[in-house]
């Protein structure tokens, strides 16, 4: 599960991912343009329940790359929390799609299919790229007008599973089954509106229905992996990286780090409220054992350039957190070496006062964030930024 999505720079080198991305691309524009989706008046009819093919191949589309992202998660061959989701912007959202509404029926194209158009030399697709481009620079040059609009409503990486508190493999079947009874109520209105006859259609259609509606029960019944399954997967890899000691970092090392104004620290205090209340890492947070699951979603979408810090008392009692949260992929995890206690052995000052068991300081003790300069030492340094993988769309998306 580790090794997926792959991340084809890595894997075939620029020249090679580069490849694959336009083998990728002349595929959908093939597949497009072989449903007639560069030809405007036939998008344009989706508008007027004439021709709903933009409906049944869009969604079958959808459908299908659904299933089949669930099935791979399911059977541990994909890690679904590496797949980037993108943040959900309420009223901003609402706003777009009413624009690019507009646009799709004045223009008779979305952003995908008039580049498709544009390919065939078909003048209006042409003319609707241009417009594109230029309404590109438009917004580029005044969106600080309406940024604090732009950035509003903003509720992160939002999923129907999540949202409705349903089974992932449950939503999977109910969206396959109403999507098919969709697409028998799309051929009704065409028969009606547009007076498109079905005769011909082929019979391959129902076989395929049926495939489709099979995987998704076979989802549903083998279920997406716990934390657990998670980790079984990763437990041979990550367990060694950890008796190595490949995570544990110098208390040095996190000094550095905090005072690195390129990268963003989180630093997780896992102590109980006492002991975090005495004394704590300058804005470090305290957490308890029945947040991991909110604050797993917290991290990975944490900006690429954030390192997490587990803090305990002494070290070790931080491993069984670090495995929790790497078995849901949080990236760029490690430990305090040796813990609050090694912080406060390896910052300890004549000039600065102890910690006392009866005064609760928190951060405000001046070794929570000492002075760089102050303290001198080597440490071999372990923290190595993991690239996130990066936003992906295509289409109308």
């Amino acid at each position: 599960m580790a090794e997926f999505p792959l991340n084809l720079i890595d894997a075939l080198g620029s020249i090679g991912a580069f490849f694959i991305y336009g083998l990728i691309g002349f595929a959908f524009g093939w597949i497009l343009e072989s449903a007639g989706f560069g030809n405007s008046c036939k998008l344009a009819a989706q508008f007027y329940f004439k021709e709903l093919t933009v409906l049944k191949v869009m969604f079958t589309a959808i459908i299908t790359a659904m299933t089949l992202i669930f099935a791979a998660s399911a059977l541990g061959l994909l890690d679904i929390n590496l797949i980037w989701v993108p943040p959900t912007y309420v009223w901003p959202g609402v706003f777009g799609g009413l624009l690019m509404g507009v646009g799709f029926i004045v223009g008779g194209f979305c952003p995908g299919t008039s580049l498709v158009a544009a390919a065939t030399l078909k003048i209006d697709g042409l003319f609707f790229v241009l417009g594109a481009l230029f309404g590109i620079l438009v917004f580029g040059e005044t969106v600080g007008i309406y940024e604090p609009f732009f950035h509003s409503s903003f509720l992160g990486r939002l999923t129907l599973d999540e949202s409705l508190g349903v089974d992932t493999g449950i939503l999977v079947v109910v969206v396959v089954a109403a999507a098919l009874l969709i697409f028998y109520g799309a051929e009704w209105v065409e028969q009606r509106v547009g007076g498109i006859e079905r005769q011909q259609a082929p019979r391959w259609r129902y076989g395929a229905a049926a495939l489709l509606l099979a995987m998704a029960a076979g989802v549903a019944v083998i279920g997406q992996p716990d934390n657990e399954r998670r980790w079984a997967t990763l437990e041979t890899l990550e367990e060694a990286r950890l008796n190595a000691r490949e995570v544990q970092v110098d208390p040095l090392e996190v000094l550095s780090l905090m005072h690195d104004s390129a990268l963003r620290i989180t630093i997780l205090d896992l102590r109980d409220e006492y002991a975090y209340n005495r004394f704590h890492l300058r804005d470090a947070q305290r957490i308890a054992d029945a947040d991991l699951d909110t604050l797993a979603e917290t991290l990975i979408a944490q900006p690429a350039n954030t390192v997490t810090i587990l803090t305990g008392a002494h070290g070790d009692d931080a491993n069984e957190v670090w495995r929790y949260l790497r078995a849901e992929s949080v990236p760029n995890l490690y430990i305090l070496d040796g813990g609050v206690d090694a912080w406060l052995a390896r910052f300890h000052s004549e000039a600065l006062p102890a910690v006392h068991p009866d005064h609760a300081l928190g951060s405000r003790h001046p070794a929570a964030d000492p002075n760089p300069r102050l303290f001198e030492g080597d440490f071999e340094p372990k923290v190595k930024l993991q690239v996130k993988r990066a936003p992906t769309s295509g289409g109308c998306a």
